[in-house]
């Protein structure tokens, strides 16, 4: 009726339900029922009365649980999966139940017994994506039991849940025997499926090294780096980024699970063999969400035919998924930088090393083009490694990097003006060391201009439009790098994202961004400037302070007069007034390097 009073309370909700219940079933329906009832009664109905929880109602699989404290919710779902890790310990494969478990705090509708609303949705949804045996809880329970329940928790960073409107930080309770690298792995596997693009979309997986000799693992992987960078040029095509692939490289893979994880409908995967003077390839391309063959075969020749034998995957590829693909556009994604195989194998060992040591990139990136000077992609690269020094604070002499960054943007301009890669990262470099916004704004067009799907100059046009004061358009740009690489190594587009949201004013989501790269490498230098300027202005002290403090461990020269010797060159004065407010309120010195303590 409608004079009745909706009766409304925050409440702390638990969600859980039983992992592969189906499958459970399928292989011991009485068994499986058995096992669940003597669990219920045993453990999970006792726990959460000493927890002071309210079961509201359970179905076949899982349960819907009221508490009126997060710390006692938390505290009673961390007891529960305790004590199944101790059940199955001893239990056969067959016979294991685990529990996934989601919470969160907010507000409810009370009726009738039951309970409704967005706080039980969002619970639903975190349980969704929690891994078997696991606990994941919303931002808002986090900071409900922060400080108060003997836990570690590890950041899974902004969640898009189904059917919520806004993504949502989420973390991950790390339970007996789990790791940081298990937890993140973990988390990879159970996240929603990414929405199919409206073109053809394939991700191609790392080849599998089948020659026996490590030393190989390179030319393998520069295989699958080449086919993607062929494949990429096609603009009727939408191509996961190289990095989000090999996300994958060296576990087992489930190729339904890569197209929900990475959003795409063909997953290509193969393998290389190279002994003595023969090469060999074989390939396979799957329909991602049935699983079904859409073509295999093999590929042979010798070292001298690797680049013929990778453009003969690629067109088969591209004819298999796209078969209206133009003659012209064929030609466009079979041009090469180089066709120095020794130049190649220089380069391919240069991206290996991108994401932990740039130094040593850089010193291959150099030897590739030594050994083919036409190579424009390894200069660009180079150029790359030049700009992420300064930015990480590793450089040793700014003015002689900066130099080196005038020189090798005339040899692109020369020799690179077909060469998306190039385009991007010698834009990127002019933009950041020369400071030259519209010089490197009009590279980065032009490489998206010739390959839509080179996620890395999204990226570079997202910070390009950041330093020249349009973090909306910024956001936009960097949203779109990472649909084109959901699994970056390197987390540049994250830190932009934390800069564009810091901007716009979204300061708990700048946070959530920059925590989440944080959690991979701790001392980014810019991600921990703009995590500890988001977190004074979002009024997370304690959290501001403390990466504040790292900050200065990890480059004790810093001070907040340094700043812009640090950033690109932001064309509006008073962005980076607030990005410098944002750094004193953290506690960061205005010119003496250091931070205050007291």
């Amino acid at each position: 009726m409608a004079g009745d009073r909706v009766e409304r309370r925050l409440a702390a909700v638990l969600a859980a339900d039983v992992a592969g219940y189906s499958r459970l079933m399928g292989a011991d329906e009485e068994g499986t029922l058995s096992r669940l009832k003597a669990i219920r009664k045993e453990l999970v109905d006792l726990t959460i009365t000493e927890h002071r929880g309210r079961i509201v109602k359970t179905t076949g699989d899982g349960m819907l649980v009221e508490f009126a404290s997060a710390v006692d919710a938390v505290r009673g779902a961390v007891e529960v999966q305790r004590g199944m890790n101790e059940r199955n310990a001893t239990a056969s494969p067959d016979q294991r139940i685990e529990f996934r478990i989601g919470i969160h705090v907010g507000d409810i509708i009370f009726d009738d017994n039951d309970i409704f609303g967005d706080g039980v949705n969002v619970a639903a949804r975190l349980e969704a994506i929690a891994e078997p045996g696991g606990v994941c809880m919303s931002n808002d329970a986090y900071r409900q039991v922060r400080g108060k329940v003997e836990i570690v928790c590890d950041d899974m960073g902004l969640q898009h849940l189904k059917n919520i409107a806004e993504p949502m930080q989420a973390w991950r309770i790390r339970l007996l025997g789990q790791t940081a690298s298990a937890v993140r792995s973990g988390i990879a596997s159970e996240r929603q499926p990414l929405p199919l693009p409206d073109k053809p979309s394939i991700a191609v997986l790392p080849f599998q090294n089948m020659s026996g000799d490590p030393e190989q693992e390179y030319f393998a992987d520069g295989m699958v780096e080449d086919i993607v960078t062929a494949l990429s040029r096609f603009k009727s095509l939408f191509v996961i980024a190289r990095n989000s692939s090999f996300t994958y490289k060296g576990k087992p893979v489930d190729i339904k699970q890569v197209g929900r994880e990475l959003g795409v409908r063909y997953v290509l995967e193969g393998s290389v063999r190279r002994a003595g003077n023969r090469v060999r390839i074989t390939a396979q391309l799957i329909d991602a969400p049935g699983g079904a063959h859409v073509w295999a075969d093999r590929f042979e020749g010798t070292p001298d035919d690797v680049f013929a034998l990778q453009d003969e995957v690629t067109e088969k590829v591209a004819a298999a998924i796209a078969p209206r693909v133009e003659r012209a556009e064929l030609s466009r994604a079979m041009r090469r930088s180089s066709d120095n195989t020794d130049a190649y194998e220089c380069y391919w060992k240069g991206l290996s090393c991108v994401g932990y040591d740039l130094n040593r990139a850089l010193e291959l990136f150099t030897q590739a083009s030594n050994l083919d000077p036409e190579f424009a992609s390894a200069y660009g690269m180079a150029m790359f490694c030049l700009a992420n020094r300064t930015g990480f604070g590793l450089t040793r002499d700014i003015a002689k990097d900066r130099s080196e960054v005038s020189r090798l943007r005339q040899i692109v301009a020369r020799i690179g003006n077909d060469d998306g890669v190039a385009l991007a990262q010698a834009g990127w470099a002019v933009a950041h060391i020369l400071r030259d916004l519209p010089g490197g704004k009009e590279l980065i067009e032009r490489a998206v201009e010739l390959n839509p799907n080179v996620a890395a100059a999204w990226g570079c046009l997202g910070w390009i439009n950041i330093w020249m004061g349009h973090p909306a358009v910024a956001k936009q740009h960097l949203l779109r790098s990472q649909r084109l690489d959901p699994n970056p190594f390197f987390n540049s587009t994250s830190g932009g994202l934390a800069h564009a949201c810091f901007f716009l004013g979204q300061f708990g989501e700048a946070l959530a961004h920059a925590e989440h790269v944080l959690h991979r490498n701790p001392d980014a230098h810019p991600v921990l400037r703009i995590g500890a300027a988001s977190a004074a202005f979002a009024e997370r002290a304690d959290v501001a302070r403390r990466l504040g403090i790292h900050l200065l461990e990890v480059d004790p020269a810093f001070s907040v007069s340094r700043l812009k010797d640090y950033t690109g060159p932001y064309q509006r004065a008073e962005l980076l007034e607030k990005y410098q407010e944002g750094l004193r309120r953290a506690g960061v010195r205005e010119t003496s390097a250091g931070i205050e303590r007291s």
